[in-house]
């Protein structure tokens, strides 16, 4: 086991690269750039998705409407004419573009080696100290809609299983395919409505995590006042009701098949001949193989709840966390953002997909994933 968790780890390291390069060549050819948006900003232009041109010729590499060549001012940046070309160079410099793709990318990347991430383009912060301050609402976010799902899914569907057929099986499927058919922010919206204040109650807060007078408490004296804990759980009511409606449909049918495969086999019939009890069956013999699946992918849910979120749902609840933040981050062409953000985020799923693997062997120790036996 432990050469396995060895040379999985050693494999993180060209998959890491990997991805990064990946994301680092299509950066590198999609159109706009920081640099783009500079000007824009200073020229008063609206910047389109095929402002940023390279290698054509043509009036896009500097020449007028009319044909004339561009003087001295003219670049490779549409809507740069009437600027100081030394201006030009020197924004390509501050935002690292006056050197070549792959010296920026090893560059970047012996940079991340040492988790150096740099800071924001526009937002004069450190993308660490940036990431920071989006976790609370991530960690809210995925934590409690993992926990909440999974305390959900595991016992209906274990009731499910056991009432296979039956019309609480029925119904509850439907219901289920009805709450996974429905998107989480249309589900949203309907409860702003109904209950933020829209067209009916106004019973929960519309925006944040927070109330206003607890935005500046400490980590302890939040754990410590009652209030704070309570105001907490008012505002994250509606963003969990909203997501949590299909998350639980995919583990809740898992946790049926499971328990359903399991139950069918000679070991079960055979702990029912010896005398044993329905609930000693299920809970004794058939739990421990039956929420093998489920139990180990309990570490990826949460790190895809955590890193991923909702944009939608934290755009319409006005919260501020990872996902709204790597959708500006893209949008505005923060690349410090981008790239430390698809870092931190790779690094942990390969991490994870370890520890995945790894809960496997813990709840069930018969797998041995040196010699692919069970």
């Amino acid at each position: 086991m432990l050469a396995y968790i060895l040379r999985r780890l050693l494999l993180v390291i060209p998959t890491l690269i990997g991805i990064m390069a990946i994301s680092f060549v299509i950066v590198q050819f999609a159109p706009g750039g920081p640099v783009e948006k500079v000007i824009a900003q200073l020229t008063g232009a609206d910047v389109s998705a095929t402002a940023r041109i390279s290698g054509g010729g043509g009036d896009l590499m500097g020449q007028r409407p009319g044909g004339a060549a561009g003087d001295a001012t003219s670049s490779r940046y549409r809507g740069s004419q009437g600027l100081d070309p030394e201006f030009i160079k020197k924004l390509e410099k501050q935002f690292g573009f006056d050197k070549p793709p792959l010296e920026r990318f090893l560059l970047m990347m012996s940079n991340y080696a040492t988790f150096h991430f740099g800071e924001s383009y526009y937002r004069n912060i450190s993308v660490l100290q940036l990431v920071g301050e989006k976790m609370p609402v991530s960690i809210s976010l995925g934590l409690w809609l993992t926990l909440i799902s999974y305390a959900i899914s595991i016992p209906l569907g274990i009731r499910k299983a056991v009432t296979d057929g039956s019309r609480f099986d029925l119904w509850t499927s439907t219901v289920i395919v009805i709450g996974y058919a429905v998107p989480g922010f249309l589900f949203g919206i309907f409860l702003i409505v109904l209950f933020a204040g829209g067209s009916f109650w106004n019973l929960f807060p519309l925006r944040g995590l927070w109330s206003e007078q607890y935005s500046h408490v400490t980590t302890w004296q939040w754990l410590s006042d009652p209030r704070a804990m309570l105001d907490y759980v008012w505002h994250l009511v509606l963003p969990l009701l909203a997501m949590v409606l299909g998350a639980f449909a995919n583990t809740t049918m898992l946790t049926k098949n499971c328990f359903l495969d399991e139950i069918g086999k000679q070991y079960v019939t055979t702990a029912r001949m010896k005398g044993l009890n329905e609930r000693q069956v299920l809970y004794g013999h058939v739990f421990r193989n039956a929420m093998l699946l489920v139990i180990s992918g309990f570490p990826g849910a949460f790190i895809g709840a955590f890193f991923t979120g909702s944009l939608l749902i934290e755009q319409i609840f006005s919260l501020d966390g990872l996902g709204l933040l790597g959708f500006e981050a893209v949008i505005n062409r923060d690349y410090p953002v981008v790239f430390a953000t698809l870092y931190i985020f790779s690094l942990f799923g390969l991490l994870i997909g370890l520890l995945s693997d790894l809960t496997y062997t813990w709840i069930d120790p018969r797998i041995d994933f040196e010699t692919r036996e069970v």
